[in-house]
């Protein structure tokens, strides 16, 4: 076998073998496929798809890429929750400390930034101190102290899917769903969760764009995860518009804190919904009586107080978070209501901020990002501030409200 017959197999849409997929992504992991070289097959992928049988193959070559975590010594129900990410998500941080104040176990294996936002370790490492790197002891030992952790992806947990999930990220191949349902199903069963909740944004601040193929990735995701005997839920949420109005690595740590201590919104009740639906399934009641009890623990504080005791736990100073001091308001140019955000843009200008990444070695800057100040439905006149910028310097950033915004 050689890389360059892989790659034209697949760009002539014809179906790969177990032994090929195996020898193409076995060969990258050693390093003797170059990056240049996977990010055409890769493409060919984006481009030509794959079938059902070629997702099942490469999802099970990415699993025995490394080992699987043992959390059986931890009692009570495991569940992990993934997001599918999204323009201003920050579901993670606020949903993991909600559903583990109420009794049931969160172990959270987590990425960095794909795409124009700061992934959830990104987010985390905004907290001056915060260890994001766990051993498994430490791991499982946090779960059985407190019962929600959040570590990076360990080398040996699926190794392949650490370096492809990077390469995609910056060569314009993170908008395939085989490869999206591979990089998530085999993380999520490698992580020894017994149930899995899936958050599948859907809409153009998303990877996936169209309910179409939002309803495909949920099917092939979860018969993956019916196949490997566990549980898997997926919820198809919208993301045509940025989720919460805090986009950037430490302001949304900061936003996630404040629907914690009561904020009320979208991004609220679909953290409502989601946290809902895990304490469902891991304490085995009706959807009512666990929103009931998510409400309640909003409240009664026991939510935020999980987040801040999971903070500190891993090391982290929630008071050393801070954003730049370089600050511009973008300000209307006419009256109106607010029809539409236009999410993709607003993720892309986050990102020239500097709360992204557009190569592998970008390093991100936690403090920079944007807060939006007039959200759809509201009211605005002329000379209203519909968002802030937090720049990294005082450089004027030339834009048209026009790309951003849509006022009728």
């Amino acid at each position: 076998m050689n890389i360059i017959d892989i790659i034209t197999k697949k760009r002539l849409k014809e179906e790969l073998s177990y032994e090929e997929l195996s020898y193409a992504f076995n060969s990258y992991l050693e390093g003797l496929v170059k990056d240049y070289q996977m990010s055409s097959l890769l493409m060919a992928i984006v481009i030509n798809g794959m079938s059902d049988t070629e997702t099942f193959n490469l999802t099970d070559i990415f699993l025995k890429s490394g080992d699987r975590l043992d959390l059986s010594s931890i009692k009570g129900t495991k569940i992990d929750k993934h997001s599918t990410g999204g323009i201003g998500d920050k579901i993670t941080l606020i949903i993991g400390p909600i559903v583990a104040s109420l009794g049931v176990i969160v172990p959270k294996m987590s990425g960095r930034g794909l795409d124009y936002t700061g992934g959830t370790i990104d987010k985390l490492e905004s907290i001056k101190g915060f260890k994001t790197s766990l051993t498994e002891a430490e791991f499982i030992r946090e779960l059985k102290d407190i019962g929600f952790a959040i570590t990076s992806q360990t080398s040996n947990l699926c190794p392949m899917d650490k370096y492809i999930y990077a390469l995609r990220d910056v060569t314009g191949t993170t908008e395939s769903i085989p490869l999206i349902a591979t990089s998530i199903m085999s993380k999520k069963i490698a992580g020894g969760a017994d149930k899995i909740l899936i958050d599948i944004k859907c809409g153009e601040g998303a990877l996936i764009k169209t309910k179409e193929d939002a309803n495909k990735l949920k099917t092939i995701m979860e018969r993956i995860g019916a196949y490997y005997q566990k549980e898997t839920i997926c919820e198809i949420t919208d993301m045509n518009t940025p989720l919460g109005t805090n986009i950037g690595n430490a302001l949304e740590v900061m936003e996630a804190m404040d629907v914690l201590n009561g904020k009320q919104g979208k991004l609220t009740d679909l953290s409502i919904e989601l946290a809902s639906q895990m304490v469902s399934i891991g304490l085995n009641i009706n959807l009512e009586e666990a929103k009931n009890k998510v409400l309640e623990n909003i409240n009664n504080k026991k939510a935020l107080n999980k987040f801040l005791e999971f903070v500190k736990y891993q090391g982290g100073d929630i008071s050393s978070l801070k954003v730049s001091s370089y600050k511009e308001e973008v300000k209307s140019k006419k009256s109106g209501i607010v029809k539409s955000i236009k999410a993709l843009n607003i993720g892309k200008l986050s990102c020239s901020l500097g709360a992204g990444r557009l190569n592998k070695e970008d390093m991100i800057d936690y403090s920079v990002g944007i807060v939006l100040n007039k959200t759809i439905g509201d009211k605005v006149n002329i000379n209203d501030t519909l968002f802030t910028m937090y720049k990294k310097d005082d450089t004027k950033v030339l834009i048209d409200i026009d790309d951003y915004y849509e006022i009728i």
